[in-house]
């Protein structure tokens, strides 16, 4: 339970919450909850995503369902630093695709009193973590995992599987033609490699 209303108008706490788990699995749904929850609260508001991820808007962070809200996409995490200001609530979406530095750049905003929430996958495609999402949720007061389901098996899914294993590229963006949500049992059923610890660099 998040505590939303309760900053003291004079003194802002701030803390990072981390959304992440598998593809199709709502990260972003609840992002934008959140966030327009705060807005409708009157608190000052900035989303940032990478600039890579224009699958459904060049501008807008859009979910699976098609729910939107407008965002501001940034080459780098520095560039979140710079444009969030005197923000009370920083969304930052796909948080997989920053450089590690996103890291320190979401530790300052709440060390200077902005409530931080980051979604992002916390695995990538081959069941390695991914990107800056494992420090994140070691620093962050708030996690929560969401799942999808298993596209084969129907129990809870915490992987996204590729379907085509022969492109290597770390980033793939993509969707139901390109990733399915599977449980664990399924997953490596169909990657028997085990895992390694080990991802490529972006």
């Amino acid at each position: 339970m998040f505590l939303e209303n309760t900053i003291h108008p004079q003194k802002r706490h701030g803390w990072i919450e981390v959304i992440c788990g598998s593809m199709f699995s709502g990260k972003t749904e609840e992002l934008i909850r959140r966030l327009k929850r705060a807005k409708f609260a009157k608190q000052r508001v900035e989303i940032f995503k990478p600039a890579v991820d224009i699958r459904y808007d060049d501008e807008d962070v859009v979910s699976h369902d098609s729910n939107s809200i407008r965002s501001t996409p940034v080459e780098s995490s520095q560039s979140i630093l710079l444009l969030a200001g005197d923000v009370e609530v920083v969304g930052i979406d796909e948080a997989q695709f920053f450089d590690k530095e996103l890291v320190n750049v979401c530790n300052e905003l709440a060390n200077l009193g902005s409530r931080v929430i980051v979604a992002g996958l916390d695995m990538d495609y081959r069941g390695n973590p991914f990107g800056p999402i494992p420090s994140l949720l070691a620093t962050a007061e708030y996690v929560t995992k969401v799942h999808a389901i298993c596209m084969i098996c129907g129990n809870l899914a915490n992987h996204s599987h590729r379907l085509d294993t022969s492109n290597e590229n770390l980033v793939l963006l993509g969707e139901t033609n390109e990733y399915q949500p599977l449980c664990r049992a399924c997953f490596y059923k169909l990657n028997p490699l085990p895992y390694s610890g080990k991802s490529k660099n972006i």
